[in-house]
């Protein structure tokens, strides 16, 4: 029952931190116990892992909704690995990294660990329609943590993510059943991952049902032209909740595209193949190209998540097992580079009071700036457009050596998203943090702010320098999944 325990304890501990008595640090100490316990929960999983080998591990299959054809199927390989453990990590660092003194604490903590749960869930259903219930049931706790917690306009905000994140599960539920209701083979009921793969479609019906997963999780990754609701929520959530939907909650997308896409329409994929490379082309450059015009240093990084999400559709259209290992790095690489980008953003803004890059400048200034966040952005600007030594630098070279086989063209013109990300990203450095100070005095900024950004920006340095210790527990999945 390893993967119930992963994915049922941030749901209990949410309850149990609803039901709290009123008490902003002891709701709060209570949710660090909770995220460490979630934690230490998730590395534990480490060591009842066997990463020779590449099929489910850990299953667990019990009947539920037969009639429905719904089992309670969770399993664990090498892709889902690591994305369970992103997530607890950047839930454990949302907690930490929110202020204490922050308004009805009980329903705020309690949201984020149930988001936790979901998302765990998402990442461990072996069934299609569990997969969808796990889909749906984060988009509550993320819509209300932006909604009630958040910027300004957050109303408009919380509720544009609402609406394409709700269409994006009508579409996973409308393909989930076509899968069974058009399959030519008579087989029983059953949305198992497993018998899924069983059914066989007229090659028509098949690239009407890939093409309604396309547009689901293109919502949710997204992709250009379905992306406009990322930049609107990012700029309205709180650091903590942007954390999460730049570091967990665009994998969804990433993840259930290799589910379903790769994994149930391999033909119909290897046909769409190269359009999905030319999408991936526009998303990267559409991506780069507008955050070089921001000037709000958030709805810049939101921007580049855009252009990196493009680099993972390209090596899941290749298929070559170097790419799908790429595309399984780079979604833990984005995860961690840009939950510390918005991390440093996120502190920058409490200090200053202000992410606007014609009002920023200075910020290195060694005596009244904020030194050590500018030597950290400066690190994470360099992880994001992948110089060696870099966790992103191993993601995208895995992904471009993988793909450019198959697409050269495409991977050629994604590479010049690199170039590009070094270009918005010199531009925010130089903005924000050379010249004269902008402000004479800036509050201190505290060990507890440091912590979490120190700790991400030990692990992507970490894993550039030794990415053998991440591809030890991925590389004998994706081989797998790259031979489809």
């Amino acid at each position: 029952m390893m993967l119930s325990l992963v994915l049922w304890f941030p749901v209990l501990w949410a309850v149990v931190l609803a039901l709290m008595p009123e008490g902003k640090n002891r709701v709060r100490n209570l949710a660090l116990v909770g995220a460490g316990g979630l934690l230490g929960i998730t590395l534990f999983l480490l060591t009842r892992f066997d990463p020779s080998q590449s099929g489910l591990q850990l299953e667990e299959n019990l009947p539920w909704i037969g009639v429905l054809g719904i089992s309670y199927h969770l399993g664990i390989d090498g892709i889902a690995l690591p994305l369970v453990l992103l997530n607890s990590f950047l839930t454990a660092i949302a907690i930490y990294s929110t202020p204490p003194g922050i308004s009805r604490p009980q329903l705020y903590y309690a949201l984020l660990f149930l988001l936790a749960g979901g998302v765990a869930g998402v990442f461990l259903a072996q069934n299609a329609l569990l997969f969808f219930l796990f889909y749906e049931v984060e988009l509550i706790p993320l819509y209300l943590l932006i909604a009630i917690w958040g910027g300004g306009r957050r109303g408009y905000a919380s509720t544009k993510f609402l609406i394409f994140t709700a269409l994006s599960g009508i579409l996973l539920l409308g393909g989930c059943y076509g899968i069974v209701g058009l399959s030519e083979n008579n087989l029983p009921l059953s949305f198992d991952f497993q018998d899924l793969q069983a059914r066989q479609f007229s090659p028509s019906v098949a690239a009407l049902l890939l093409i309604i997963f396309l547009l689901a999780f293109g919502i949710k990754i997204p992709l250009v032209p379905l992306h406009t609701w990322l930049p609107d929520a990012h700029v309205e959530a709180s650091t903590p909740i942007s954390v999460l939907l730049a570091g967990v909650l665009l994998k969804l997308g990433t993840y259930g595209l290799l589910r379903f896409g790769v994994g149930l329409f391999p033909q119909a994929w290897q046909r769409f193949a190269p359009l999905l490379a030319t999408w991936a082309v526009v998303s990267v450059l559409y991506g780069c190209l507008v955050a070089i015009t921001q000037k709000d240093m958030k709805k810049m990084v939101a921007f580049s998540s855009i252009g990196h999400m493009g680099y993972i559709l390209l090596g899941l259209a290749a298929g070559t097992p170097l790419a799908i290992t790429g595309v399984t790095v780079q979604m833990v690489s984005h995860g961690l580079i840009s939950a510390l980008l918005f991390l440093l953003v996120g502190v920058i803004y409490s200090k200053l009071g202000t992410r606007d890059l014609d009002r920023l400048s200075g910020l290195f200034n060694p005596e009244r700036g904020l030194p050590l966040i500018g030597s950290l952005s400066v690190l994470g600007a360099m992880a994001s457009a992948g110089i060696p030594g870099m966790m992103g630098f191993v993601a995208e070279f895995l992904i471009f050596r993988g793909s450019f086989p198959v697409f050269p063209l495409q991977t050629l013109l994604c590479m010049v998203g690199t170039g590009l990300t070094a270009v918005y990203f010199l531009i925010l450095l130089d903005r924000a943090f050379f010249g004269r100070l902008c402000q004479d005095n800036i509050p201190a900024v505290t060990w507890s702010d440091r912590l979490p950004a120190i700790a991400i920006s030990t692990i992507v340095v970490f894993l550039g320098i030794q990415p053998q210790t991440l591809l030890h527990w991925i590389t004998a999945t994706t081989q797998v999944w790259g031979s489809h």
